[in-house]
């Protein structure tokens, strides 16, 4: 049994990585073999990017973007998509968010000395902020790579409120979801950007990350002072 769920994991990884290396081909092909595994395949990816705190490296914006501009040339249905996407991109919060509560109820209870001592300042700093830029960070966090992927756990990790949460993640998701993929299909048909998609596409991903490396490279001068 543990040969085949690994198996299936290795089949998983593949897929994944095909996904993140030559995403508008591998989309095609899929479209072209099975519309239905198209949707549970593009549903899987953006849960997982914003589900788990393992897969920041997967490309939401840009898959987004592709599925729009796919969906405009073939059998795929835009009505359908992008609501099946804003599900996903729901649920997988909701996921991360629950993942994350139930480390932070377990570090709270925890006995041990160097959790009580030093971990919990840090869950009670990141509340703080939760507390004050929540509902901001999860609508805006949704538009930037790798931050979207970490915001839920956290939230869930500091406890913040769940109902406030679940609004905030919906709003995001009904904007996120639309924004890139809507772009995607109504300019996908156009020639300049069917010539030049892989540089629409890499662009897409440099300038969504931008934000991202800038902080870090602040903060990394911030703490260097």
């Amino acid at each position: 049994m543990l040969w085949l769920t690994s198996y299936y994991n290795k089949i998983l990884m593949n897929e994944l990585f095909e996904i993140v290396l030559h995403t508008d081909d591998y989309l095609m092909r899929i479209v072209a073999e099975n519309v239905i595994e198209a949707y549970l395949i593009l549903f899987l990816v953006i849960f997982l990017e914003t589900g788990t705190i393992f897969f920041p490296f997967l490309p939401g914006d840009g898959l987004l973007f592709s599925a729009g501009v796919i969906t405009a040339s073939t059998s795929l249905n835009i009505v359908l998509l992008v609501p099946i996407l804003i599900l996903a991109a729901v649920l997988g919060n909701l996921s991360n968010y629950f993942v994350g509560s139930f480390f932070g109820d377990k570090l709270e209870k925890s006995q041990n000395r160097f959790v009580q001592k030093y971990l919990m300042k840090y869950i009670i700093q990141t509340r703080h902020f939760y507390n004050k830029y929540g509902a901001k960070s999860i609508v805006i966090g949704r538009f930037f790579p790798v931050i979207r992927t970490y915001i839920p756990f956290f939230a869930g990790l500091s406890g913040f409120k769940y109902h406030i949460f679940l609004v905030f993640t919906i709003i995001g998701s009904a904007l996120w979801v639309p924004f890139f993929t809507l772009t995607g299909y109504f300019i996908g048909e156009n020639a300049w950007v069917k010539e030049n998609y892989l540089i629409i596409f890499l662009g897409l991903i440099i300038v969504t990350l931008m934000p991202f490396f800038y902080s870090v490279i602040k903060l990394a001068f911030t703490r260097k002072k």
